[in-house]
């Protein structure tokens, strides 16, 4: 199945965190595209389109490697 995934993370801050994160998740296996709508102070929303759905726990992996970015629900 595929289609977009919506997730909010905490921690990012500038445009190199936007960077990392997208790089990250890009990064996954069927991933297409990473859009990453960034608001400094509270949780950015991380828009992932992909040919499969991805899991929290493989999104929290990905980013866990690239800093202190958490998903929130």
């Amino acid at each position: 199945m595929s289609g977009s995934q919506s997730f909010d993370v905490t921690g990012l801050s500038c445009q190199s965190c936007v960077n990392h994160v997208t790089a990250a998740l890009a990064a996954l296996p069927g991933v297409r595209a990473v859009r990453v709508d960034l608001r400094a102070g509270s949780a950015s929303r991380v828009d992932v389109d992909a040919d499969r759905i991805l899991s929290d726990a493989e999104v929290a992996g990905a980013l866990a490697d690239e800093g202190d970015y958490v998903i929130v629900r």
